[in-house]
């Protein structure tokens, strides 16, 4: 490490880091070849591998995901820096004053706060900022719901916005109700031939009622796939393993085959679940 970064604070010698990156005489050319744009899909991926850590409930795994993704916002603060736009205090001191501001309860006179309480001001509190920002615009309660999120997520907060003014369901037998008769029309489409476009909008309404159900439920519905997902690896991986044992690929292998080795899979996960 340079003499000149090995005495700075951890979170200055970062900054001294993308800085020498960025330098147009010393720096890294594929550093300096980059900007917003091309950074972004990192800074996503990098947010997606905290979650994963955290998921694994891995603290080792968590320390080096959370560091990488403190190095997108460094970076994406470096290039703002050269822009002549904001830097990293910038930053810092923006989210600072906006828990500063959304938490009265914490900071201001207002006490005695539950936890419901809390959700209700602060959704409150950011009302009345998205109105600011959209000064000379027609306001919506759906303002500020960024397109750049997971499909499922964003139908989550959508639905949260449209909740908070009354626009729900109160009582989740509803939305299973609703799920069945968007099942339903995919089957009548089916049963109708339906092109592409038909059926992809069709479980698209599937899908968003899905999301729904399990935030009636209080469940992350990303968390739950992701679940799943590794779920469904894991077992897949157990039948090409026993498959394998017996001297044969999946190619090799008739579908009754593979679901009995994942049928005996799945009961003995159950097994080793008991107490």
């Amino acid at each position: 490490m340079p003499d000149d970064m090995q005495s700075l604070p951890p979170l200055e010698r970062l900054r001294a880091v993308m800085a020498r990156l960025r330098d147009p005489q010393r720096g890294c050319p594929w550093d300096l070849a980059q900007d917003f744009r091309s950074i972004a899909p990192y800074t996503v991926e990098e947010a997606y591998e905290v979650a994963e850590a955290i998921r694994q409930d891995d603290m080792a795994a968590l320390q080096d995901e959370l560091g990488d993704l403190l190095l997108q916002v460094v970076f994406h603060a470096r290039m703002a820096e050269e822009a002549g736009a904001f830097d990293l205090d910038g930053v810092a001191e923006t989210i600072a004053n906006k828990m500063l501001r959304r938490h009265p309860h914490v900071f201001g006179e207002a006490s005695g706060a539950t936890p419901e309480a809390v959700s209700q001001s602060w959704e409150a509190i950011k009302a009345s900022e998205r109105a600011a920002l959209q000064a000379g615009r027609p306001a919506s309660h759906l303002d500020g719901i960024t397109l750049g999120l997971p499909a499922l997520t964003r139908a989550v907060k959508l639905q949260k916005r449209a909740a908070a003014v009354g626009f729900d369901w109160n009582d989740h037998r509803h939305v299973l109700e609703k799920l069945a008769e968007e099942i339903g029309e995919v089957e009548a489409e089916l049963a109708e031939g339906a092109d592409k476009a038909r059926l992809t909008e069709e479980l698209g309404d599937v899908l968003f009622v899905v999301a729904n159900l399990a935030r009636h439920l209080g469940v992350d519905p990303e968390s739950a796939l992701g679940d799943c997902n590794a779920k469904f690896e894991r077992r897949f991986r157990a039948v090409e393993q026993a498959i394998a044992a017996q001297g044969r690929s999946l190619e090799q292998a008739t579908l009754d085959e593979m679901e009995a080795a994942w049928t005996r899979i799945k009961r003995q996960e159950k097994i080793a679940r008991q107490p």
